[in-house]
């Protein structure tokens, strides 16, 4: 008698076809173990403020949480470290920023994982490895500078110019919304042609963004939002008590302005999960930000 509950060969094949395309999406595709290119930002020369006697270290450490993390510091020469999507069509793009207070880098943790699994889901990652500790100046010229140079080089690293966005965690939120708001004039005397480009994010990305916001919901004094800032989209947990305020603060002042915003908001997982899994709901952001980017 033949089986008619279960599927024969073919079917299972056809199975597995279409759910490739699913433990893809939420889990990624086997690692690239191309090396990644790094790229200086400032071939000619980093402008002021620069501290030149600073000696980058990095260390892998403990976090809140389990795993390690490692931590990048005293910056000089800034550099985006870059990830390529696979395939012919020009690609979204992102400019991905770690947080660490501005003082140090959460290199792993908040850049090149982040990187992957946006890789992972077809979209070019370039991570902004920005000047620390303690240059928010600095780095915001480093920012400036990595947008125009991938705007730039688009048809030669194979970019949609109209489709490249910054995405930043902690300290790395607060510089990527920086950069969504003081894109119409570079804080840098021109270099070369990268600088005659916007620097202005298409989309923005943040990850319990801080610095932004007071404890009474309102912007801080020295963040400025411009009118024409780009959609965004925001993930924050309620009880990363300190930082909640800016989440909601940028989200509301783009509200006001009637700019396109997606807020998710969950009550419990802290802050500096990256884009790690864990047990809180939270963990299940990327795959809310994917479906938003690629409709981007």
């Amino acid at each position: 008698m033949p089986d008619l509950l279960h599927p024969n060969k073919r079917g299972y094949e056809l199975w597995a076809a279409g759910l490739n395309p699913v433990l893809e999406r939420h889990f990624g595709t086997e690692e690239d173990e191309t090396p990644k290119e790094v790229i200086a930002l400032w071939p000619k020369g980093v402008p002021a403020p620069h501290d030149k006697s600073l000696v980058e270290k990095s260390e892998v450490g403990p976090r809140d949480g389990p795993g390690t993390v490692n931590r990048v510091t005293n910056v000089a020469e800034p550099s985006i470290k870059w990830y390529p999507a696979k395939g012919r069509r020009p690609r979204t793009t992102v400019l991905v920023c770690p947080g660490g207070g501005y003082n140090k880098l959460a290199w792993d943790l908040e850049g090149e994982e982040v990187a992957e699994w946006l890789n992972s889901i077809g979209i070019s990652a370039a991570v902004l490895k920005y000047r620390v500790p303690k240059n928010r100046e600095g780095a915001l010229q480093d920012a400036q500078r990595a947008l125009g140079m991938l705007r730039s080089n688009a048809e030669k690293w194979n970019l949609d110019p109209e489709r490249i966005g910054v995405l930043g965690f902690s300290a790395g939120g607060h510089l990527s919304a920086t950069l969504s708001n003081h894109w119409r004039k570079r804080a840098y005397p021109k270099m070369d042609s990268a600088d005659d480009v916007s620097s202005r994010p298409d989309f923005t990305v943040l990850v319990y963004p801080a610095y932004i916001g007071t404890p009474d919901f309102e912007t801080a004094d020295d963040f400025s939002l411009d009118e024409e800032a780009p959609p965004a989209f925001i993930v924050q947990t309620q009880d990363d008590t300190k930082h909640f305020p800016s989440a909601i603060a940028y989200n509301n002042e783009l509200l006001k302005r009637g700019i396109e915003v997606e807020l998710h908001t969950f009550p419990t997982g802290g802050h500096g999960y990256g884009s790690r899994p864990s047990a809180y709901p939270v963990s299940g952001w990327k795959d809310l930000c994917g479906d938003w980017l690629l409709r981007r």
